[in-house]
């Protein structure tokens, strides 16, 4: 059977770093909207999440780790697409939550940062074991070109 249109097979995917712009639309939002793409390229529904920036990269977390729902999609596909005021992009998705602890202390930081207002109980919820295993980067896609290689 051919391997799909999307397939490292037959695609490398090259990523760029977020602009300053970018990254300062994506940090302020009280919300991300990420839809996750299926194989076929369609998205699924798009569904709110928390979202903070950590050292100049973009990071989402779920309660806990699960096969199902936006996160399982995510992992399973490696792909979405993210909306924010003022911005829409197409994604690489990164499972980073078993990473080095310094990450992990930069973004459970950013987490009590940006949505401590909602309560010790609400957001230690997103800083906990669990949650920090579920942690993704987010990096933005340029478009797959056929024989063409990123670092």
């Amino acid at each position: 059977m051919p391997a799909p249109l999307w397939s490292k097979e037959k695609f490398n995917i090259m990523t760029v770093g977020w602009s300053p712009d970018e990254l300062e639309r994506i940090s302020t939002a009280e919300e991300l909207h990420v839809a996750t793409k299926r194989a076929d390229g369609t998205l699924h529904r798009e569904v709110p999440i928390w979202v903070v920036s950590a050292n100049g990269q973009v990071y989402v977390r779920t309660w806990y780790r699960r096969d199902n729902g936006w996160f399982g999609h995510a992992v399973d596909s490696r792909r979405a697409r993210i909306r924010v005021p003022g911005l829409e992009a197409d994604i690489a998705v990164e499972d980073v939550g078993n990473d080095q602890a310094e990450l992990r202390a930069s973004v459970d930081a950013a987490y009590r940062a940006k949505y401590g207002r909602y309560g010790k109980t609400t957001v230690e919820r997103m800083v906990t074991d669990d949650a920090a295993a579920t942690t993704l980067r987010l990096v933005p896609k340029q478009e797959a070109r056929p024989g063409r290689h990123g670092r």
